[in-house]
């Protein structure tokens, strides 16, 4: 296969890689974080935050990749993503499938500051990555494949700290689980319309007029989660003063997804102040309370 990224077009680039719209960065950096001050019980070594979060940059890079060479027959037919680049026909399928392979290895260096058992779990992490723009083809549930993935940096973060996986690791990936699949049910509420003519597949899809009353028990499952990591962490009331204003920022969700599609959208932006919200919680009782 001959080589055939290019700097001249980084511009492209970048906007396969989503660089100019950060939200899912976030989105799966404050559970990345979460799980970090957890695991090390308050602020984790430099090393491994920096490696951590630099993973999240490059593997979500990647992740967009790998989903716009996937759905680069499909994005033309949908509104929201016609003039992305694979789909405007501006770069080549092949550039992105080299682009994706370069963000991975990229990825791949940062685990040498890693332990051998964390190293093997990224390989679940890459297999998530690689099969979810796929999934949409297969089955309505997609988005349980991406929390599935979104999720696969706390068992990372516990076993590069701790060198184990305690339960409060799973009751924390099943909440980040819910939380994912409830947020990402907005977004592809957005599409449902477009989706539909093309043939693809989702939780929007599949939930049809009960998705907004899914994505509340979803929520509420991932409050109730969250509330049992605080008590198996011993946190303090300052972490469910966090997650009340959580709960909030669900219902302020709601209402804004209740008004139109634009509204969907909104309610999926907004989450970023979910998790910020959960992770200053956790970030204040260990630095006012254990510190």
């Amino acid at each position: 296969m001959t080589w055939q990224l290019s700097w001249h077009h980084w511009p492209e680039y970048r906007l396969l890689m989503r660089l100019d719209k950060p939200i899912g960065i976030y989105l799966l950096l404050w559970p990345t974080w979460w799980a970090l001050w957890l695991a090390a019980e308050g602020m984790p070594d430099l090393t491994m935050l920096v490696v951590f979060s630099l993973g999240v940059i490059l593997m979500r890079s990647a992740g967009c990749v790998i989903n716009d060479y996937a759905d680069r027959h499909f994005d033309g037919l949908v509104e929201r993503t016609a003039q992305r680049p694979l789909a405007q026909g501006r770069i080549a399928a092949t550039e992105a499938l080299q682009l994706f392979i370069l963000l991975v290895a990229l990825s791949a260096c940062l685990l040498v500051w890693l332990n051998w058992q964390t190293v093997l779990l990224s390989v679940v992490a890459l297999l998530l990555a690689a099969i979810y723009p796929f999934m949409k083809r297969h089955t309505h549930l997609p988005q349980l494949v991406l929390g599935a993935a979104f999720s696969w940096g706390m068992p990372m973060a516990f076993m590069a700290i701790q060198l184990q996986l305690p339960p409060l690791v799973w009751y924390l990936y099943l909440a980040n689980l819910c939380w994912t699949v409830a947020y990402d049910t907005y977004y592809a509420m957005v599409d449902k319309a477009d989706d539909l003519k093309a043939g693809i597949k989702s939780t929007a899809v599949l939930f049809g007029p009960h998705a907004l009353k899914v994505i509340i028990l979803l929520q509420l499952s991932t409050l109730l989660l969250l509330g049992y990591v605080g008590v198996l962490a011993q946190l303090s009331a300052v972490y469910y003063i966090a997650l009340v204003c959580s709960g909030l920022a669900f219902y302020y969700q709601y209402r804004l997804a209740v008004s139109s599609r634009a509204g969907c959208f909104q309610a999926f932006l907004n989450n970023h102040y979910v998790g910020l919200l959960v992770f200053t919680g956790i970030a204040a009782h260990y630095f006012f309370v254990s510190g």
